[in-house]
């Protein structure tokens, strides 16, 4: 489903992102570790194609995200660290109009937004302006409009941060699903204990350079994930 292949990013003379390769398989939750400017969010902005990089390649489902970035956008849903969601829209403005992006039919929509809506408890909200959204709501309305035209590839960043247990709870069933159905998820973390749980797979990347990765048992051993990661990270 992605195919990341000798991935470089530069910054002047730093290389965030330094010549990575990782392949995520159709109903694989992969989980992207790392410290904080460790090169986790440009690379998976790189794949959304929203920042330019220097060398390599990525492939969305077989297409390439250089020479066919449309149709990349097409099957992926990107969610970053902190949603720029339009502030003067109500939260239903905002998902249809991401339905309408997305050319997403009038009563698949709307099916899909009540399912979603109701499992975040989100339904009584939609009709107010998501300037009067806490962090929390405005991130499960993120999460919401990544899910409403059935991606093949969902790209998020720090996706539990701002969600309470309850919404975290839904988030993980969301993504079970969506890869269950041969969707592939590739999301970045801190919280080390969700990712031991949910992931089939983990990335370790420190200083833009991938120093592990693998299914859990592989990366992890008989250890703990967090006792790899920062024996890793020393």
């Amino acid at each position: 489903m992605l195919k990341i292949e000798h991935l470089t990013k530069k910054y002047g003379e730093l290389k965030a992102v330094d010549d990575l390769s990782l392949h995520i398989k159709p109903g694989e939750i992969y989980g992207f570790i790392g410290h904080n400017g460790a090169g986790k969010t440009t690379t998976l902005k790189a794949v959304a194609g929203i920042l330019r990089f220097d060398g390599g390649e990525i492939y969305i489902d077989g297409k390439s995200v250089l020479r066919e970035p449309i149709e990349c956008k097409r099957v992926t849903a990107y969610i970053p660290d902190n949603p720029d969601i339009y502030a003067f829209m109500t939260g239903m403005q905002f998902l249809n109009f991401v339905a309408d992006v997305f050319g997403v039919p009038t009563d698949v929509r709307k099916e899909r937004i009540a399912k979603y809506a109701d499992a975040f408890e989100l339904t009584g909200d939609l009709g107010q302006p998501v300037s009067a959204y806490s962090h929390g709501m405005q991130q499960k309305l993120a999460i919401i409009s990544a899910w409403i035209h059935e991606p093949k590839l969902i790209l998020m960043d720090e996706p539990f941060v701002g969600l309470d247990p309850k919404a975290s709870h839904t988030l993980k069933l969301m993504m079970r699903e969506l890869c269950d159905n041969g969707g592939a998820i590739f999301f970045s973390t801190h919280v080390l204990e969700v990712a031991e749980k949910l992931c089939d797979k983990v990335a370790i990347i420190k200083s833009g350079r991938l120093i592990r990765h693998g299914t859990m048992e592989e990366v992890k051993g008989d250890s703990s994930l967090e006792n790899v990661f920062l024996e890793l990270e020393e």
